[in-house]
């Protein structure tokens, strides 16, 4: 079983309603091709380095997936048709860093840090 984290940008004007949708019509995907969903991470709304169809900023959902090749083409497939994303990608990794939390809030990395101290 591969490891994979996959990333997908929404359109900014995406609501937080259909953000949820999005985040849970991939994460079926993912359980119906049998892959296991280990994270999902909302990172939010955050500027792109440059105009992506028109968009200036994205609203970036990351997943963490144990799975094979067969998940991660039927995930790319679908997202490869719906108008609601502007780019999407795929990495196969060693190891999962599930502790640091990359795209959150700077005081509550600092509260996860003073509890583990």
């Amino acid at each position: 079983m591969n490891l994979y984290e996959h990333t997908i940008i929404a359109r900014q004007d995406t609501s937080p309603s259909e953000l949820k949708q999005l985040s849970e019509k991939y994460s079926k995907i993912i359980e119906k091709n049998d892959g296991e969903l280990v994270k999902t991470e909302n990172w939010g709304l955050l500027n792109l380095s440059y105009l992506i169809k028109k968009n200036r900023k994205g609203s970036y959902i990351h997943f963490k997936i144990k799975g094979d090749g067969k998940v991660i083409d039927e995930l790319e497939k679908n997202e490869s048709i719906d108008k609601k994303l502007l780019r999407y990608l795929t990495v196969r990794v060693k190891k999962f860093d599930l502790d640091k939390v990359y795209f959150g809030n700077k005081e509550d990395s600092e509260k996860k840090e003073s509890v583990k101290n």
